[in-house]
């Protein structure tokens, strides 16, 4: 038996059914100008009849385009499966570029990586676009993206805003809503476990307890930094317990370090929220701790959409605005405040 081997259909046997030179046949593919309307429709009807696909290392060329965007997060790989933060912003750009041609890279922070070499990488024509979150100030992508042209968004405010997009939740409001909750409670002794030093959002809900307490008059003694991880938040509960043993009021920096203090609390036997009502941010897994955490919604889902919509108009070549798209968070009710 003969085995006939499909041959694919090449650019030259598309210009040959559409009628057209090959140069113009190129340009309908790839998107060019100087392609009248008849010869672009006569095109698209030879690449649908043939079945044409066309080669993208090739495309690359014409267009200098890779057709995929990058999505860092410059975290271990470990904090992926477990934050359901990160997992949502994943998941929120994967389905944002739903209906495009775009390709997701994931770029991850590997132990031991040296400072810049993310950003080193962005730059090197790898990706058309970028989308950054959970990002550190040593990470050095900052300077990189606001010094190249790689097209790029923030989730989360970046230290210096200078001409850089970034979308983000007013983390001061959030935490000035967790902590006046507790305040409304009758709490006195209130402490706080902050994030990692190096990001704003942890800085930003710091100042919004801080402010909080002060304008109530109350002590802003009670701190202990913590990771955004709930192995951070047990160890900063249990430094709070040992330094402030009357606290009777906990404002987490995130529903994960929350899950940590309540453990702690149980294990102390500090009833909640009886003895200490504790507030986390994010509502992402708040249902499933004891007792039904009270938390301050970050609108992850919203805010990654709105980053990745922004990039893809950047790369449609259209303006986009430069002031940044802040959500306004809220209280989400449970049982432990």
């Amino acid at each position: 038996m003969v085995v006939t081997k499909h041959i694919a259909p090449t650019l030259d046997d598309v210009a040959r059914a559409a009628g057209v030179s090959r140069s113009t046949a190129s340009r309908a593919i790839n998107g060019g100008d100087r392609v009248s309307p008849e010869a672009q429709q006569a095109v698209d009807a030879a690449i649908a009849h043939l079945g044409y696909a066309p080669n993208r290392a090739a495309r690359s060329l014409v267009t200098r385009r890779t057709d995929s965007i990058a999505l860092v997060v410059p975290e271990p790989d470990a904090r992926i499966l477990t934050d359901p933060f990160l997992a949502g912003v994943v998941r929120g750009v994967s389905e944002g570029l739903g209906g495009t041609d775009l390709q997701l890279v994931l770029l991850l922070a590997r132990p031991g990586e040296r400072p810049g070499h993310i950003a080193r990488y962005l730059n090197s024509g790898h990706v058309d676009g970028v989308i950054i979150a959970s990002h550190h100030k040593d990470d050095q992508i900052e300077p990189e993206l606001r010094a190249g042209t790689l097209p790029g968004v923030f989730v989360g405010r970046p230290f210096d805003t200078a001409g850089l997009h970034y979308v983000d939740v007013d983390n001061r409001a959030g935490a000035r809503v967790a902590t006046q909750r507790l305040i409304d409670r009758g709490c006195r002794t209130i402490a706080t476990l902050t994030g990692p030093q190096d990001m704003t959002a942890t800085l930003d809900r710091f100042d919004g307890w801080r402010q909080t307490l002060t304008r109530a008059g109350l002590s802003t003694a009670a701190v202990a930094n913590g990771d955004f991880t709930v192995q951070g938040g047990t160890a900063a509960m249990e430094k709070v317990l040992d330094e402030h043993p009357d606290v009777d009021g906990v404002f987490a920096a995130s529903d994960l370090m929350a899950t940590g203090a309540l453990q702690v609390l149980h294990a102390r036997g500090r009833r909640v929220p009886e003895d200490v009502a504790v507030v986390g941010f994010d509502a992402l897994g708040a249902e499933r701790t004891t007792p039904r955490l009270t938390t301050v919604l970050q609108p992850v889902v919203e805010m990654v959409a709105a980053a990745t919509s922004s990039l893809l108009d950047m790369l449609a070549g259209q303006n986009v605005h430069p002031e940044p798209r802040i959500f306004i968070p809220r209280l989400v009710e449970g049982d432990s405040a």
